[in-house]
């Protein structure tokens, strides 16, 4: 998949393949804003709102790719496809808690035998295909990257962002955000 060219492509994917529901019970759209919506009511920067948001495209674009069948039986590395798509349109501070993600939930688990029995249905089972909790070299590793207390905050929105029926505030109402964030030169000029 070629590289993110705009804000609007990106919220098309969602509009298009958000109804997806990968290893939760609910859509990928709901997901998404519920897991940005406690990003907001933490307070973080808008760029970790973003990623908040954006965590989880690389499952969008499986679905897309497959015809609008998602492979979610697979561990595709979502979190690493998701990045590199939307690097040309957002800087690091969006994308490498996108990155690191996984392995902050890898690492989570690790470190806290709670979190790990605490996780959903769906997490549980995708953290086989992860590779599981980390170990003691990964731990160290993980923990040395710059942007892992970043994507340990992004992983404790993902977690609490599974709640079915909750009306959230649309799509819609993040575009001036992304396009805030969204790289000058990658934005078309009207």
């Amino acid at each position: 998949m070629n590289p993110a060219a705009s804000v609007d492509e990106v919220l098309d994917l969602f509009q298009t393949h958000g109804t997806d529901h990968y290893d939760e019970d609910i859509t990928q759209i709901d997901h998404a804003l519920q897991t940005a919506a406690l990003a907001q009511a933490n307070g973080a920067p808008p760029s970790l709102v973003a990623a908040a948001l954006l965590h989880d495209v690389g499952h969008l674009l499986d679905v897309a790719s497959h015809g609008g069948r998602s492979t979610r039986s697979l561990d595709l590395d979502h979190e690493a496809v998701g990045a590199r798509y939307l690097s040309a349109l957002f800087p690091p501070s969006v994308t490498g808690p996108i990155a690191l993600h996984v392995r902050a939930k890898r690492y989570r688990c690790a470190v806290d035998p709670e979190y790990h029995s605490a996780l959903s249905a769906g997490s549980a089972a995708s953290l086989v295909l992860q590779g599981g909790p980390m170990g003691s070299a990964e731990v160290a590793s993980f923990e040395s990257n710059s942007a892992s207390a970043d994507a340990i905050l992004l992983r404790q929105w993902d977690d609490g962002g599974k709640v079915e029926g909750l009306i959230m505030e649309p799509l819609e109402s993040f575009r001036d955000l992304l396009e805030n964030l969204a790289n000058p030169s990658s934005e078309s000029s009207d």
